[in-house]
């Protein structure tokens, strides 16, 4: 089902980005907001994170505060039929074309008075794959304005060059330097505010970040990534994983096709030691 007009298509290639108002349903938005409340629920019974639910530094049983639910597909049943047959696939296929593979999704939350920042990065770098087609698709599940900390985009930066996401000594920190955001043009910053029910497309490759949520409002943010079948994982950070790397849509590819710029690999995620962006940047910060 095509969702895109050319003109959105033409945006996306030029830009790396959309912001579609208004995409998904009530009644989906629905499904969704009791599936994110019954996590909130549980996560009053937890003082550390678990394996569906990972909570802040402060979190309390009291007083949660969520950073988020990875894979979300793989702990709810309404979550898993809107990432794997929602009306978002329909978008990907718009973007990717017939051909869809599923990586994963999550639940990014920003939370009231101090909601945590996240570093301008680029994305790919954390979960290379085989060329940069994979795109995020994110779904706003209340109203963001300004003060809630809404992603934004360096407009173009897809087309730009990779980052190691590292520092001057190698190690690496999940956000880029700030001799690399130097070099990028503020003016291109494009601030992804939307209503309930809007939605966010970028590319792997795009710069993008987002300021601490100063509101006494929480910003939840749900994100799926999806690839061109003939985007192969290059690392193991899903193995294993329900759901990830599933055929969403068409057929799987024969082969792969590589790009001709080589990515950034990230450390060996596969010995443990990764859990989230918050997490990673926080730890280099």
């Amino acid at each position: 089902m095509t969702r895109l007009t050319q003109n959105d298509r033409d945006a996306y290639e030029r830009d790396g980005f959309l912001l579609l108002d208004g995409f998904i349903s009530d009644d989906w938005l629905d499904r969704l907001d009791a599936a994110m409340t019954r996590f909130i629920d549980e996560s009053r019974s937890l003082t550390t994170s678990s394996t569906s639910i990972l909570v802040a530094p402060d979190h309390t049983p009291e007083e949660p505060r969520l950073r988020r639910i990875p894979q979300t597909v793989a702990f709810d049943p309404d979550f898993e039929a809107f990432g794997l047959r929602g009306p978002i696939v329909d978008l990907a296929e718009d973007l990717l074309g017939p051909d869809v593979r599923f990586h994963h999704s999550k639940l990014n939350f920003k939370w009231r008075d101090g909601g945590e920042e996240i570093k301008w990065h680029q994305d790919i770098q954390f979960w290379p794959h085989s060329n940069y087609s994979p795109l995020t698709i994110g779904v706003y599940l209340v109203d963001v304005d300004d003060e809630m900390g809404p992603m934004g985009v360096f407009r173009g930066s897809h087309k730009g060059p990779l980052s190691p996401l590292s520092n001057a000594a190698g190690a690496w920190t999940g956000a880029l330097t700030e001799a690399e955001i130097a070099a990028l043009d503020p003016r291109d910053i494009v601030w992804l505010k939307g209503r309930r029910g809007a939605v966010t497309v970028h590319n792997c490759r795009a710069v993008h970040g987002s300021p601490p949520n100063r509101s006494p409002r929480m910003r939840p943010l749900l994100l799926h990534t999806y690839a061109r079948a003939d985007a192969a994982p290059l690392t193991g950070i899903m193995d294993g994983v329900p759901f990830a790397n599933t055929m969403v849509r068409g057929v799987d590819a024969p082969s792969a096709v590589y790009a001709d710029e080589p990515c950034p690999m990230p450390p060996n995620w596969e010995q443990g030691g990764y859990s989230s962006i918050f997490a990673a940047q926080r730890a280099m910060s």
